[in-house]
């Protein structure tokens, strides 16, 4: 028994491989509409990210591409319907690092092995992840935030969209370095920052896109933020290396995955269509005004990603006791 990341990257491999003879399958797709499941509920970064890049393949396709949510259970539930839908190319996955790349490692059982059963198409865009507060908190640097942390354990509450991602293991990450207790709070997904916003958790690791309209209306405070330097839309804010919080660089990707034994040809020509659709003017301006950053590439480059991120987030689940969960 092959493990599954083996497996997994075979499956990219051959899918690569065997393009030519299935051109003719490419050619007339799609011919009715496409469906883009999303894992996560409606208002949040992987959806906002979806809509964007449906509403330009229908507009170049001339067929209607619909953006459906299927959250729950940490972004594993619109994997496990997208796995049992059929694998020809019209129900696709729109996903994040959490579900597709975090939760093998989680040890729950897991309907649909997302190493397995998916295979990468596009990596569609890249953002950075934002310690935010809201605006009545008495934090107002990271220093004070840490100082609450330790003179009151057990006190802070931090949100997440849910057990196992990105938002979970920054917070676990987070609380181990500054040595402070905070407790986990898991939403589905957007409902996680309107409770923040209420002040009914006080503190949360978002992705960009997901807050940047509530920082710049002044209902959101940013802290500090998970990037390898200070984005763009963030310049004033430091990022958590220069607060002197080593190791939290990791932002959160978002991309596109279709069933396993869906024809090669189909996964190419999607590929390229959202390539050539990452390059447009409006829709680099679209996704930069949310946050996020538009990547690309290759099905390889997307695979190769997907394991760097699979073990590299292996140790700190190991270490935040979230396999538990």
């Amino acid at each position: 028994m092959h493990h599954p990341l083996v497996r997994f990257f075979a499956a990219a491999a051959a899918a690569v491989a065997c393009l030519a003879p299935l051109a003719a399958v490419s050619q007339d797709y799609p011919t009715k509409p496409i469906r883009i499941v999303v894992s996560f509920s409606a208002g949040g970064t992987t959806d906002v990210i979806a809509r964007q890049i449906a509403s330009r393949l229908s507009t170049h396709w001339k067929q209607p591409v619909i953006v459906e949510n299927k959250p729950g259970a940490g972004g594993t539930l619109g994997t496990d319907y997208v796995a049992q839908q059929p694998a020809d190319g019209y129900t696709l996955l729109m996903s994040s690092s959490g579900p597709m790349a975090i939760s093998p490692s989680l040890g729950k059982k897991l309907i649909t092995d997302p190493l397995t059963a998916m295979v990468p198409v596009i990596l569609v865009a890249d953002v950075a992840n934002v310690l935010v507060v809201p605006p009545d908190s008495k934090a107002k640097s990271m220093a004070d935030l840490v100082r609450e942390g330790k003179a009151n354990p057990g006190a802070l509450n931090y949100g997440s969209t849910g057990v196992g991602t990105v938002a979970h293991l920054s917070g676990a990450a987070f609380s181990e370095k500054a040595g402070i207790q905070a407790t986990h709070v898991p939403y589905k997904g957007a409902e996680a920052v309107t409770d923040l916003i209420a002040g009914r958790i006080q503190f949360m690791f978002a992705t960009l896109p997901s807050v940047y309209g509530h920082i710049r209306g002044g209902k959101l405070s940013p802290l500090g933020q998970v990037a390898p330097s200070r984005v763009k839309q963030l310049p004033s804010v430091p990022t958590m290396k220069e607060l002197g919080i080593d190791g939290m660089e990791a932002g959160s990707w978002f991309g596109l995955f279709a069933a396993r034994g869906t024809p090669a040809a189909i996964i190419e020509k999607v590929n390229q269509q959202v390539n050539a659709i990452l390059k447009e003017p409006e829709t680099l301006e679209q996704l930069e005004k949310q946050g996020a950053t538009p990547i690309g590439g290759s099905p390889k480059d997307f695979a190769d990603l997907i394991r760097r991120d699979y073990e590299g987030w292996k140790p700190v689940i190991q270490r935040s006791g979230a396999a538990a969960n």
